[in-house]
Formats: C-alpha cells, sequence, structure tokens
C-alpha cells in the first residue's frame, strides 16, 4: 500500500514527521501546507523536497492525489483540520490533543465513524520502551493485581508562544501523556475523576500550570497524579516518576533507566517479623519495537495497511481526552466528575 502524504503545519514537530515520511518507502510526502507559506519554504527547502506548498488544505488536497494528513498544527486547529481532511475522505494522523475542548474531540470522532476515515493520535510516550517493559512485568503479575497507580511530573520550561497562553496549559498540553501513560500501565479506562488545578508564586503561565488528580480507574485502580510546569529545580523526568503498588510488591519507574520492583519473598513470615522481607527484581526495557514518534508512527502505518484500528486511535483516544476535560471540569466546578462514555457528569 502507498500513502500520498499531505503535511499540514510545518512548525519544528514536523520535522519529526517529514523525516519518518522520507525513510518510509512505501510513504510520499505531495505538499506541505502552512497559514505562513514562509514556514512551507523553509520545510520544503530543508529537506530537499520536490513538492508544492499551500496556505490551505482545501488547496492542497484539490491539487493533489493524497490519500492521507498528518496534521502538526497547533491544538487550537486540530478539529478544523482534521474534519476537513475526513470530509474530503482522507485519513488522518495527528498531533495530540484531538481538539482543545471535549465536545470538539467527540465531535472529530463522530465524523470519523461516519466518514469511515482512520484518525490516530500521536501519543508518542507511550512507546517509550521502559513503560512497555513495565507494562509488560504488570501483565505477568510480577508485583500481584495492582491497587494503586501514582505518577509526579514537575518541571519548569519557558516555552514562550501558545503554551504561556493556554488556560490549561499542563492539563491539555501536558498531562494527557501521563494520563494516556496511566491507560496503558492499567490497561483501563476512567471512571472517574477529582482534580485541583492552580498555580504556584512565580509562574510564568496565564493559566493553571500546576495541579493534583484522583482518577478511578473501571478495573478498580485508583490512579493519582501530581503535576507542575513552573517547578524549579528537582525536576522530574518528562515521562513523569511512577510508583504502582500490587498485592505483592511495588514496582518503581524514574521516567528514564531506572525501572525495578520491590517484590515480597514468598515464605512463612517469622514471629516478631515487622516488615515483609523483599527481594529486589530489575525490570527489562522491551525493545521489541521502536520508540517515541517513529513507533507510534509504526503501530499507524501497520494497522491502517492491516485495516485495523491503532492503538492510538481516536476512538481509545477519547478516553484520554475525557481524562484532561473530566479534570479540567473538576477544577472549575470543584467536584469530582463521573467519565461515562463520551460525557462527563458532576
Amino acid at each position: 500500500m502507498n500513502h500520498r502524504v499531505i503535511v499540514v503545519g510545518c512548525g519544528g514537530m514536523a520535522n519529526k514527521w517529514v523525516d519518518y515520511a522520507i525513510e518510509r518507502t512505501n510513504v510520499s510526502i505531495v505538499a506541505l501546507v502552512d497559514v505562513f507559506i514562509e514556514n512551507a519554504i523553509k520545510m520544503r527547502d530543508a529537506h530537499n523536497l520536490d513538492v508544492p506548498v499551500f496556505e490551505s488544505l482545501t488547496d492542497a488536497i484539490a491539487q493533489t492525489e493524497a490519500t492521507l494528513v498528518f496534521d502538526v498544527t497547533i491544538p487550537a486547529s486540530h478539529k478544523d483540520v482534521s474534519s476537513e481532511a475526513m470530509r474530503m475522505n482522507l485519513n488522518v494522523f495527528g498531533e495530540k490533543p484531538m481538539a482543545e475542548s471535549f465536545e470538539d474531540a467527540n465531535s472529530v470522532l463522530a465524523l470519523s465513524a461516519k466518514q469511515k476515515q482512520t484518525y490516530s493520535v500521536m501519543q508518542n510516550r507511550r512507546y517509550d520502551k521502559h513503560i512497555r517493559g513495565l507494562q509488560k512485568a504488570l501483565d505477568q503479575q510480577l508485583i500481584g493485581p495492582v491497587g494503586a497507580v501514582h505518577a509526579d511530573f514537575f518541571l519548569g520550561p519557558h516555552f514562550g508562544g501558545f503554551r504561556e497562553a493556554m488556560l490549561h496549559p499542563l492539563i491539555i498540553d501536558m498531562a494527557i501523556h501521563t494520563f494516556d501513560q496511566a491507560r496503558l500501565i492499567c490497561n483501563a479506562d476512567p471512571v472517574s475523576v477529582y482534580c485541583h488545578e492552580f498555580n504556584t508564586p512565580g509562574s510564568w503561565y496565564d493559566g493553571n500550570a500546576s495541579a493534583v488528580c484522583i482518577f478511578e480507574m473501571d478495573n478498580g485502580i485508583v490512579f493519582t497524579y501530581r503535576g507542575s510546569w513552573s517547578s524549579i529545580g528537582a525536576g522530574t523526568s518528562w515521562q513523569s516518576e511512577w510508583r504502582i503498588q500490587g498485592s505483592k510488591g511495588t514496582a518503581l519507574w524514574n521516567g528514564e533507566k531506572e525501572l525495578f520492583a520491590d517484590v515480597k519473598q514468598l515464605k512463612e513470615n517469622k514471629e516478631g517479623d515487622f516488615l515483609d522481607e523483599i527481594v529486589h527484581v530489575p525490570i527489562q526495557a522491551d525493545v521489541s519495537r521502536r520508540e517515541g514518534h517513529e513507533g507510534c508512527l509504526d503501530e499507524m502505518f501497520q494497522a491502517l495497511e492491516e485495516g485495523r484500528l491503532a492503538e492510538t486511535d481516536c476512538t481509545s483516544n477519547i478516553k484520554s481526552m475525557a481524562m484532561v476535560f473530566g479534570a479540567i471540569k473538576s477544577a472549575k466546578e470543584g467536584k469530582k466528575v463521573l467519565l461515562t462514555g463520551t460525557h462527563l457528569e458532576v
């Protein structure tokens, strides 16, 4: 199967998508689109592409025989770009989030079903080899049935641009990664959330850049999230720091290479023993697939060619979006929010 791709949005992130397309033998980039045409021209020249550039996706579709759109625009444009592409019978692979509101995300989801067009969402952080190794170890019951999953995320990046002007920069633009990873780790979907969102002194974000969330998952696991994008010093990994509690032990991942479990030894406790005897067990990374954007795009293309839904298809990713917008609704109303299908209920 050959794929003819229009790349929409030619900012810095688009380089990863373009590089991927160039390396893949059955993909051809047929057009570059950006509302600032000079960005498209720079992208074309930087990658030595012999393709037309456009300010409008409509014009690009009309003048090429494209089959697939890469949506690498800013979040505010995702709904419009993906919707236009699917109405013109093109499949879409796009950067997260699906949209800037839950209503818009559901609108895109419904359009994908109506048009019978694929819309898969980039969730590159679930393709880290360590989180895949962790998932595999949990599936094999290394620490027994899991009851609680905790994630901490504390960094202080100075992005400038749209992120620092967003109303909910941490939850919408970053926490979705951790929420999506939690769904992977828990092998479950959310049913409720309570969130307190706030800004700390000295924050350079217009919107709330810190949050604490408690999620209940449909298999009984409780997932907690503590995060800040205006935290100075003592930063965590971009992947967050994780603690997973099971009936037989605890798994820890610092978001980088440190990945292990402390597991209770299977033996009779001696009289007077106060704490269980623990064995320290390293957890191996899963290197069976590529990581990051490449790993996620590999899965997207493989699914499209096999006629199945990708792991991050919009029908699944909407549940990560529910975690995001449920958390925002909870923070605004000061109440627990129930996450039922594609609806948010107080």
